[in-house]
């Protein structure tokens, strides 16, 4: 049977549809370059309009009135000025005209030198994260990078900024051995010279890499918002601290995410430890303890290098000495293990007595020391005992005497560091250029961002006991006394140093402390209890 043609108008409507459709959207394009100036007219209109009814919204109600009584003045002055309603009606089309300019393209998507760089970063990603056992590998040669980098940005030089990465479940992302050479290669490919963040997420198998803007550098030396008991050690990024502190910087007054160290009874991290580079600013980090310690406490300051970095700091008050000598050295050291022995002894009895603690043994002792490792040569070609075998009473027990210890060291002398200096300092500072191996060896674990070659003075990572390591841009506390100090820093370190002290105080201060202690007398019966507690307490030593 033969098959009957369908209508006419079922196999010529389909050319007829697309011919309308062409037609239609001819006139439509041509309709809307005509009516353009008008359509922009009326989106300038309606953006208006929605800004003076939000600005209208905003105003109180008690301003309103004059508020309509003003516009309704300046309506009335516009409708009596020659050709006033024509020049008002043309000031606001142009107005509105500009309002409603079309804005230009957003970028959304990656150009061709961007796509480029995606492909390379994918193909050298391809041995690390994937095998040859998997059947549908996520990485593989030749393969669609889109579905292996979710999120990516790129600076204006066409450098890599964020990039998340999704990789494969059986790759070993909890080996750090793993872990670090996705993020050399990751840190090579994406250009070096800059520092990078990695946050590995084992749970949902990705990883975030961020490039980290510089620390400021621009904060010096000055009174921070802060208690009794806590020092600020630096200045760190916004998202890794919980806290920020209001400072002066050279640009303005600002609030900056601070890292706070606490010291005291109290503190799991009563002592620190301070390894870098030669010029990475440890020393004027030290200077910025003894600053910030001053206003509360008493320093002792040791300095083996010699060279005369805390002569700002001599004959002040609440400094107890400045040594540079080795004899000087050991004769204060010693005088602070009997220091915090008697504040032991004292703060004992007042306990079992019942009474607070006196208040010569609440002050903050600080115990500065600087370069210990050359104090060590020179004690032991003279045949004396290191100087950092004083410290472990004051190591020990200065918790709970208010004895803190601050030890800045070298990395090419950190093997001359004692055992009771490394296992007491559970606050850890590194400055300096560093490799991730050094880093680790001070701070314990290996931080999450990349060194990088070439760092300010001051910069460097931070790590109070078994927190994260955080990065740490010191301020700057330079010597006022050095002539390479610019004039705003020298007088910021000035004005935060406290008077001297007079010659006749500081005479009768070696006085007492060249005076023999008196023989206490001898007692007939024993000791029924505890002394009491305004019974004087000799010191040892």
């Amino acid at each position: 049977m033969a098959r009957r043609p369908l209508p006419r108008i079922l196999s010529s409507g389909s050319a007829q549809i697309a011919r309308s459709r062409e037609i239609a959207r001819t006139a439509a394009d041509s309709a809307t370059d005509v009516l353009h100036p008008l359509i922009t007219v009326s989106r300038g209109l309606r953006k208006l309009a929605a800004t003076a009814r939000a600005k209208w919204a905003a105003t109180p109600k008690e301003r309103r009135g004059p508020t309509l009584l003003l516009v309704a003045a300046c309506v009335l002055v516009v409708a009596l000025m020659p050709y006033g309603p024509l020049l008002a009606l043309v000031t606001l089309m142009g107005a509105a005209a500009w309002r409603g300019r079309e804005r230009p393209v957003v970028k959304t998507g990656p150009d061709d030198a961007e796509v480029a760089r995606l492909k390379g970063l994918y193909e050298a990603l391809v041995p690390y994260f994937s095998v040859p056992e998997d059947p549908a590998p996520l990485f593989a040669h030749g393969g669609d990078w889109s579905g292996a980098f979710a999120e990516y940005a790129f600076d204006e030089d066409g450098r890599l900024t964020r990039l998340r990465i999704a990789y494969p479940p059986y790759f070993t992302d909890g080996e750090p051995a793993a872990r670090a050479r996705i993020e050399q290669l990751l840190h090579a490919k994406s250009g070096r010279g800059r520092e990078y963040r990695f946050d590995w997420d084992e749970e949902g198998n990705r990883l975030d890499l961020s490039v980290l803007p510089a620390l400021p550098t621009t904060i010096a030396a000055q009174r921070f918002v802060t208690v009794p008991g806590e020092t600020v050690l630096g200045f760190t990024d916004a998202d890794a601290v919980q806290r920020t502190v209001p400072v002066v910087a050279s640009d303005g007054t600002e609030d900056a995410p601070a890292v706070v160290w606490r010291t005291g009874p109290r503190s799991t991290e009563p002592h620190l430890l301070v390894v870098g580079q030669p010029g990475s600013g440890t020393t004027s980090l030290l200077r910025s303890i003894a600053l910030q310690a001053l206003p509360h406490g008493d320093v002792l300051i040791v300095e083996g290098g010699g060279t005369g970095e805390y002569a700002c700091l001599t004959g002040r008050d609440g400094v107890l000495a400045v040594e540079c000598g080795l004899s000087g050295s050991l004769a204060s050291l010693e005088w602070a293990a009997h220091e915090t022995e008697r504040r032991l002894i004292a703060a004992n009895r007042a306990r079992q007595a019942g009474h607070p603690a006196p208040e010569d043994t609440r002050r903050p002792l600080w115990i500065l020391l600087d370069r210990p490792g050359i104090l060590g040569h020179l004690a032991a070609a003279d045949g004396r005992p290191d100087p950092q075998e004083l410290l472990q009473v004051p190591l020990r027990h200065g918790r709970a005497a208010q004895v803190t210890v601050v030890v800045a060291e070298q990395f090419d002398s950190t093997d001359t560091l004692s055992e009771a200096v490394r296992s007491h300092t559970r606050a850890r500072i590194v400055l300096g250029p560093a490799t991730p191996d050094q880093i680790a060896a001070v701070l314990g674990v290996e931080p999450h961002t990349t060194p990088t070659p070439q760092v300010p003075a001051g910069r460097g990572y931070a790590r109070l006991g078994t927190g994260p390591v955080l990065r740490l841009q010191v301020p700057a506390t330079p010597d006022p006394y050095d002539d390479a100090t610019s004039e705003a820093h020298r007088k910021a370190v000035l004005e935060l140093l406290p008077e001297r002290r007079t010659a006749t105080t500081m005479a009768i201060e070696t006085v007492v402390a060249a005076a023999p202690e008196p023989a206490p007398a001898p007692r007939a019966e024993p000791d029924p209890g505890p002394a009491p507690l305004h019974a004087p307490v000799p010191a040892e030593g």
